[in-house]
């Protein structure tokens, strides 16, 4: 049977893991794996997290199954946080996932269940995971543009000339903020335009949130789902908690579906919690009840919100220093792109060449595209780190 299988090229982010473990320079960087560090280089445990299982280790009285449909209280909590009181309960479900990896891929499956075939446009580029979540499913995917990689700009324009050429009732993958790998968000002038397209064009919007609170905060960056959601009969957010409660490995996600009646609502519920039974049964139940107690805990939350700011904070100050050591060393070149990105991720803007020679040469590390993730930035390497790019341009 299996001896028709042939090896599968290895992952490019999880072979640089592997190439920096290996190298034995004490000066080496990481800038290519996709997890919040602190200024330690470390990938922490919050305190409210620490604090919410502490309480479930007490109390927690049994490891019993839990519904398909995940914790109703995480439910609840994760969809008033998503739409923030944008859309009424009554044309709303959602439902707890393992990750936002799987809240897409769940999306994927309740769109072929509706219609045989289905486009999809996605982001150029866009977070590289989408195109086997989605694409592998058995979704067609079409690019819109969206990044100018030798001006560091978005190209609205561009992208929304697509857009409006996109046959009706076709669904646009957004990214709510923070997107990934550029960094880049539209404004909101931008994000009107958008959705303006949406609405005259009847497509439905599919929403990735997945850093929310790393861009300008828990309550601002759903904007475009807020502002949609009053304005599309029907709509698709994913959301993660890997980010923003540094649960990566607990796979906490969640799906929502925007319909445009009760009666669509509860057939779009019968139909996920059976498509979820057919593809992994049942989700974990750990994570999402760290996240649903320190939601619903109004001392945790406010801590919690304290901390997903440092986080914030740091990310931008990280921009800020390259930005301007990079400034001093390379004076004819604009990185200022840096500093006008949100959240983890954004492109440095040189060649593969360049990317190869910071590896070879000096043991910095990120993928051939030039995507950093700033939080493998800290105040004592980022010395060092300007000095080497500067020595490869």
């Amino acid at each position: 049977m299996f001896e028709t299988l042939q090896t599968m090229p290895a992952d490019a982010i999880l072979g640089l893991i592997a190439e920096h473990r290996n190298d034995s320079r004490p000066e080496k960087i990481d800038l290519g794996v996709g997890v919040y560090r602190n200024a330690a280089g470390e990938t922490p445990v919050l305190n409210t997290v620490k604090k919410a299982e502490r309480h479930l280790v007490e109390t927690q009285t049994t490891k019993s199954y839990i519904s398909t449909a995940g914790e109703p209280t995480f439910n609840a909590a994760m969809q008033a946080m998503t739409f923030a009181g944008a859309a009424s309960d009554d044309r709303l479900v959602t439902i707890q996932t393992p990750g936002g990896s799987g809240s897409l891929r769940v999306a994927a499956g309740m769109l072929l269940r509706a219609k045989d075939a289905v486009t999809v446009w996605v982001s150029d580029p866009t977070w590289v995971n989408h195109v086997p979540l989605l694409g592998g499913a058995g979704l067609e995917l079409k690019s819109y543009p969206y990044y100018d990689t030798q001006r560091h700009v978005i190209e609205i324009d561009a992208m929304l000339e697509t857009l409006r050429g996109a046959p009706k009732g076709d669904v646009v993958l957004l990214h709510s903020c923070c997107h990934n790998p550029s960094g880049l968000d539209p404004t909101e002038d931008e994000w009107q335009a958008i959705m303006d397209v949406i609405v005259e064009r009847d497509l439905l919007p599919f929403v990735d949130i997945a850093y929310q609170g790393f861009a300008r905060g828990i309550s601002d960056d759903n904007y475009v789902i807020r502002e949609l959601a009053p304005r599309v009969p029907e709509m698709i957010v994913s959301n993660s908690c890997s980010k923003n409660f540094g649960l990566y490995r607990d796979r906490v996600g969640s799906l929502s579906h925007l319909s445009a009646d009760t009666t669509t609502r509860d057939i779009v519920s019968s139909q996920v919690n059976n498509y979820v039974r057919t593809l992994y049964s049942l989700p974990p139940d750990h994570g999402a009840a760290v996240v649903s107690m320190i939601l619903n805990d109004s001392e945790l939350h406010a801590e919690w919100l304290d901390e997903v700011k440092k986080m914030r904070d740091r990310l931008q100050s990280m921009r800020v220093l390259l930005n301007d050591a990079l400034v001093e060393k390379t004076p004819d070149r604009d990185f200022s792109h840096l500093v006008r990105a949100n959240g983890m991720f954004c492109y440095l803007g040189i060649t593969p060449e360049h990317v190869e020679r910071l590896k070879r040469e000096f043991g910095i590390y990120l993928v051939d595209t030039s995507r950093i993730n700033v939080a493998g930035i800290t105040e004592d390497n980022v010395g060092y780190l300007s000095d080497s790019i500067a020595a490869v341009l």
